[in-house]
């Protein structure tokens, strides 16, 4: 299938916009790639002319960590006007996708209901309880985050996710938003060659678009995915059975997996996982994918570099998430040591490992802007993994 920029496929439970809500989101889309390939590198200008001087002349040293950066430019006018605009972008994405939704509400609830033809299932437990790390802040500001229902059997906040992904990545992640999920599976293909895993687990699969490329790379392997929220859940099935990919959804914490039986998996994957998930939370889930892992099976999460990858400078605006997006473990999540984390949780620390893939969509109109940055959602081209390998 052809690729493109300029458009996102379609699927039974995708919300259509009239003519008036996509020109909303276009604008949207445009107003980011302005944002990110013209408005935010002027950010460095103002950086190396005016705050960095000022913050040598006020403390007596140059600013060289990305914190003394952070520091140097709070103030400085450009980054608070750059920053406000990035955050209203953020508000106004989501406010397009959320109107053609709550306008078509109804038939797409019924569309979730009436999915099948690739036999899948979907498993929901109206028991568990969301985490305080979930319900505290709307996540990336997503109104109601993955969790909030406001009707029955609700797919409402899975359906303005699935849009408002391919708006936030300006379409970097090809016409699925399967951008990370295709550049994971090419890593596991490049390193671990002999890994012909029969049953598959993600973690904190949203609404799918990570997990189905497994469906085509491992086609033998049984497929399973969870997450907390049952409106991305119900979504997440219907639009896997709309477009015949079979996979088994279920509404677990990946604190606790005890629905699973020990050595159950061999390949456990996660998409953009760690950076909404606690200190603690990020260790529990560590400690069950040791317990759920057959000897030799491979645990990997995907995520963008730790900062200690990056100059000072890049690292800085990485970290404008961490502040201004209502991601309060972002920046945590961009310290963590694999070899450290692994044999905190049980793994060998000599099995622990991490590296970068080129993004495996890199049409050429994507014009990425090759840097990680508050807001550049994969604009840098490349994916960075860790994991491990259970003894």
């Amino acid at each position: 299938m052809e690729r493109s920029l300029t458009s996102q496929q379609s699927h039974a439970v995708f919300p259509q916009p009239t003519a008036e809500e996509a020109s909303r989101q276009d604008f949207v889309r445009s107003l980011k790639l302005h944002l990110a390939n013209k408005v935010s590198t002027a950010n460095k200008l103002a950086f190396e002319v005016r705050a960095g001087r000022d913050y040598m002349a006020q403390t007596g040293k140059a600013a060289t960590t990305y914190q003394e950066i952070r520091d140097a430019m709070k103030h400085e006018p450009y980054f608070t006007f750059w920053s406000a605009m990035q955050r209203n972008s953020q508000e106004m994405m989501w406010k397009a996708c959320q109107l053609p939704v709550e306008r078509q509400l109804p038939s797409l609830i019924d569309s979730a209901r009436n999915s099948e033809g690739a036999g899948g299932t979907l498993e929901l437990n109206p028991e568990l309880e969301t985490p305080r790390y979930h319900k505290a802040v709307d996540i990336h500001c997503m109104p109601g985050g993955y969790h909030t229902e406001f009707a029955d059997d609700d797919v409402a906040n899975g359906a303005v996710y699935d849009r408002a992904v391919y708006l936030y990545a300006m379409g970097r992640m090809g016409e699925c938003n399967s951008d990370i999920g295709d550049t994971t599976i090419a890593y596991l293909k490049e390193h671990f060659p002999a890994l012909k895993p029969t049953r598959i687990l993600d973690l904190g699969c949203t609404v799918g678009h990570s997990t189905l490329p497994y469906a085509d790379a491992y086609p033998e392997a049984e497929l399973h995915a969870i997450d907390v929220g049952a409106p991305v859940l119900r979504y997440a099935h219907a639009r896997a059975e709309s477009m015949g990919k079979k996979v088994h959804f279920r509404q677990e914490n990946a604190e606790d997996m005890s629905c699973y039986e020990d050595e159950s998996f061999d390949l456990i994957v996660s998409h953009i996982l760690v950076h909404e998930t606690s200190h603690k939370a990020m260790r529990n889930i560590m400690r069950e994918c040791r317990r759920l892992l057959k000897p030799g099976g491979v645990v990997i999460h995907a995520e963008t570099p730790p900062y200690r990858d990056l100059p000072a400078y890049d690292a800085f605006m990485l970290d404008w998430d961490t502040r201004n997006n209502n991601e309060p473990y972002w920046g945590a999540s961009h310290e963590i040591e694999p070899a450290a984390i692994a044999e905190e949780t049980g793994f060998d620390p000599a099995k622990a490992f991490e590296g970068y893939q080129p993004s495996a969509f890199e049409a050429a109109e994507a014009k990425r802007a090759r840097v990680f940055q508050g807001g550049d959602f994969g604009g840098g081209g490349a994916w960075y993994v860790w994991g491990a390998v259970k003894d």
